[in-house]
């Protein structure tokens, strides 16, 4: 019985689950854009504001570029030991022995990654990535033991990666994901000739 399965039965053919409405509404429909503007405008200014800062700052990218990483890392540092650390020991490890001796071209990459990122979700333009990537720095600096706003954009940012498909729609995705032949564009039903709506209509 198991071989005839495996064969051509219910683990031989793939099976496509029907997405729930709200699900539908909030990934896949660009109705939900506005919603996604919002969060991504708010998103957006937050990481823009925070490496513009960076960009103008000496101890950034300027003269004394890398002073802020290392006293950063330091701080870091101090919270990995004890009882109850804030800071697991292999990433103290990993900003021990890699950002720290590279604190200079670290300091460059969050300042111009922050700006980037703020920059494309702002304007919509690859969100699906700028979120991500968003969400990797947020991430860094919750296992350096910083909290701040750290949390709530970690949250923001993952959905914004789960709502790739139209959460740039009010921005330049509308135009540039087309070009990359993803994801707006109509497919041929199974089965027929006839194309599929396009999304959200």
């Amino acid at each position: 019985m198991n071989s005839n399965l495996n064969q051509g039965g219910l683990y031989g053919r793939e099976i496509l689950i029907p997405e729930n409405p709200v699900s539908r509404f909030l990934f896949v429909s660009t109705r939900s854009a506005w919603i996604w503007l919002i969060i991504r405008i708010y998103v957006g200014y937050e990481w823009l504001s925070a490496g513009w800062g960076k960009l103008h700052s000496d101890t950034w990218t300027g003269a004394k570029a890398g002073t802020a990483i290392q006293g950063f890392v330091k701080g870091a540092l101090t919270k990995s030991s004890g009882d109850h650390a804030d800071v697991a020991g292999w990433y103290a490890s990993f900003l021990q022995n890699a950002v720290l001796p590279n604190a200079k071209a670290f300091s460059y990459v969050v300042a111009y990654g922050e700006v980037l990122v703020g920059l494309g979700l702002i304007l919509g333009l690859l969100t699906g990535i700028a979120a991500f990537f968003g969400s990797i720095m947020n991430v860094s600096y919750l296992f350096a033991g910083t909290v701040s706003t750290n949390p709530l954009l970690l949250v923001l940012a993952t959905w914004l990666v789960l709502a790739w498909k139209v959460a740039g729609w009010y921005g330049l995705d509308r135009w540039a994901l087309p070009k990359l032949g993803t994801p707006w564009q109509h497919h041929p039903r199974q089965g027929g000739s006839k194309e599929q709506p396009p999304i959200g209509g």
